[in-house]
């Protein structure tokens, strides 16, 4: 039986991203300059309803770009999702700021509003005032953006929105990164699309996104020579990456809907299993399934997350635990986190199975085989 590897998420190519990066090499823009960089920004902001957009290196770079033109200074309190990748928050360090963690709720497993009011309230209380919200849609799961701006509105504190796994998930037609003061955006190659590595900025503020192109490009000032009045950094995305988002932006919509089905697929499969449960859509949102995820009771199943995770990877099958939140992880023991133990709970009992757009009718039998072993069904 063939037993190549089945990827978590691996990079889906159409045909006319490899017809634009042979268009880049014939016109010899092969540098961080050339015409695909403002059309793809051009394409994003389109599509997300944003009035601009500015293509970066990586989802972080554009994170730390959002930190700068928010002025965060060192000490300065950052409230950020624990539930999380680590990309979120280590921006916050590079600006020597503080970040304080907030626990997440049951309906979309992102930010929970109550657990962010009780941190603002509390930290205000002690004199501290937060200078920004980072909140983040996990696997696709739009977070609760409308409590979370209601919130922050209230407080006047500036909202970054880490949409780096949910381009083409919205919230009653409102496409995720389009809500905060500054959206983010991931093209690394495990993203529902990709230019190899790369990242954007989304916001309405053209001003803003034109001095981030300034601070990703070393910050230098408009002279024949080079000068530089400020701490800029090498950002850029390349012509050759921008012309890959292109073609891939075209497919979006496909790739959406085949993720889509393989969530289905695994729901059709598995939802009957008593202590197996989905991460289900709230009434108006929409989720790009980027990741299809269960949490897996073991007291009910007999069956632990990892008993399920080493099964599929001794059929050279790969699936990853859900996120360990960052109020765990070592390198942020000192922070304070707002919260209950529901992020932990992700973490212990939470898995991602298979959701590459392109997994094949044959690899879908595979991963069902070993699932119906594992549970027995």
């Amino acid at each position: 039986m063939d037993k190549s590897k089945i990827y978590l998420s691996s990079p889906h190519m159409g045909e006319e991203e490899l017809l634009n990066v042979q268009e880049a090499f014939a016109t010899n823009w092969i540098s961080p300059a050339g015409p695909f960089i403002p059309q793809f920004e051009h394409d994003l902001a389109t599509y997300c309803g944003t009035k601009g957009a500015a293509v970066v290196q990586s989802g972080t770079a554009a994170i730390h770009l959002a930190l700068r033109l928010l002025d965060i200074q060192q000490g300065d309190l950052i409230l950020c999702q624990s539930f999380t990748f680590i990309g979120s928050s280590n921006p916050i360090l590079y600006e020597k700021a503080t970040p304080v963690f907030i626990d997440s709720e049951a309906a979309t497993w992102n930010m929970c509003p109550q657990a962010l009011e009780e941190a603002i309230v509390d930290l205000e209380k002690k004199g501290k005032r937060p200078k920004a919200i980072i909140v983040v849609h996990l696997y696709g799961m739009p977070a609760k953006m409308n409590e979370i701006m209601a919130i922050a509105n209230r407080y006047n504190i500036p909202v970054i929105e880490d949409a780096a796994e949910a381009l083409g998930s919205y919230i009653d037609g409102k496409a995720c990164g389009s809500f905060g003061d500054f959206g983010i955006l991931s093209f690394n190659g495990n993203k529902i699309i990709t230019t190899s590595g790369g990242g954007a900025l989304l916001s309405d503020n053209i001003d803003a996104l034109q001095k981030a192109r300034f601070l990703a490009t070393q910050a230098k000032e408009n002279t024949p020579h080079y000068e530089h009045l400020e701490m800029g950094y090498n950002y850029r995305m390349s012509n050759i990456a921008a012309a890959i988002g292109v073609g891939q932006l075209k497919v979006l919509d496909k790739r959406v809907a085949a993720r889509r089905a393989n969530h289905d697929f695994y729901f059709e499969l598995l939802s009957d299993i008593k202590g197996i449960q989905f991460l289900e859509e709230p009434t108006g949102y929409f989720s790009n399934r980027w990741l299809s995820c269960i949490t897996i009771d073991p007291l009910i199943t007999g069956v632990s997350r990892e008993d399920l995770r080493l099964a599929l990877e001794k059929e050279n099958i790969e699936s990853r635990p859900l996120w360990k939140p960052m109020h765990m992880q070592p390198l942020f023991e000192s922070c304070d986190y707002y919260g209950t133990d529901f992020s932990e709970k992700l973490f212990q009992d939470g898995i991602c199975l298979p959701s590459g757009s392109n997994l094949t009718p044959q690899e879908k039998e595979r991963i069902s085989s070993q699932l119906k072993v594992v549970f027995s069904c």
